[in-house]
């Protein structure tokens, strides 16, 4: 394995079509596309300032690194990374690619990141600013995530969720098979237009939340004061422990609750509304 340590890189494509290649304190300058078109990638305690360094990559560990926000859309159309104790201060990470993993990464800019990705693992990762987070992923696991930011794992597919806080507004719109345990999931308008969105143990706040969900079940989940006007529209079978402030048009299936606020069955409900609701 060729080892390069203690240089600096910049300009267009320094290490080009490198393979077997192992870094370390290195530093890429200003520039575009420094490791392009790589394999067997090993990088170490290396700073990241330039745009798109690692496009079409098999095999490659990123450890210990910086990316800073020059370092823009840096990982993209790329396969089998382990990232781990990153910080990654770049926008629009993580494009077309299959099988990755991050463990104890910090993503401090993380809006359109990770978009059309599969077989994607996370553990002990934080991302803010993260609006369209997981767009378009599939075969997700997810353990001990903190999410801040709108609009996130909108058309995805196949998403397992552990143990995590998801600060998110219109989150898993047209989602489809989501599993989420053991979570806190706080923002407006959760789950619209889902098919098989299932919230195990789950606190879930913000209102009109699960409307309009298709396969939707809930076991011994808990609402916040805020979460209203819950379920409409929805085909869903629902345990919740404690108090919930209010169920509007539930289309069919079965909800049982400890309490409830109110109960909203009107006018315009939809067919066949022989949702069974149980208070108490």
């Amino acid at each position: 394995m060729k080892e390069i340590k203690n240089q600096e890189f910049g300009g267009e494509r320094p290490l080009y079509c490198e393979h077997d290649l192992y870094l370390e304190n290195v530093v890429i300058h200003a520039g575009e596309s420094a490791i392009k078109e790589t394999s067997d990638i090993t990088a170490v305690r290396c700073r990241f300032e330039g745009k798109y360094p690692f496009w079409c990559c098999d095999r490659f560990t990123v450890k210990d690194c910086i990316f800073t926000v020059g370092a823009r859309a840096a990982l993209w159309y790329s396969r089998d990374l382990l990232m781990e104790d990153t910080i990654v201060d770049a926008p629009k990470m993580f494009r077309e690619m299959d099988r990755l993993t991050l463990r104890r990464v910090i993503i401090d800019s993380a809006a359109e990141t990770l978009w059309h990705c599969g077989h994607v693992k996370l553990e002990d990762v934080r991302a803010d600013r993260a609006d369209y987070i997981f767009m378009h992923c599939h075969d997700v696991d997810i353990k001990n995530f903190k999410l801040n930011g709108n609009y996130s794992f909108q058309w995805a597919k196949n998403i397992v969720i552990r143990d995590s806080v998801l600060n998110t507004k219109d989150a898993f719109w047209e989602a489809e098979n989501v599993t989420v345990y053991d979570s806190v999931i706080d923002g407006e308008f959760l789950g619209w237009h889902s098919r098989g969105l299932h919230l195990v143990r789950c606190h879930i706040g913000g209102s009109q939340a699960l409307c309009y969900a298709e396969g939707l079940v809930l076991e011994d989940c808990t609402f916040a004061d805020d979460a209203d006007l819950a379920f409409e529209y929805s085909d869903v079978k629902a345990t919740i422990k404690g108090h919930i402030p209010s169920i509007k048009n539930p289309r069919t299936g079965f909800i049982k609750a400890d309490s409830c606020g109110e109960v909203i069955l009107d006018a315009n409900i939809k067919a066949p509304g022989d949702c069974d609701i149980k208070i108490g």
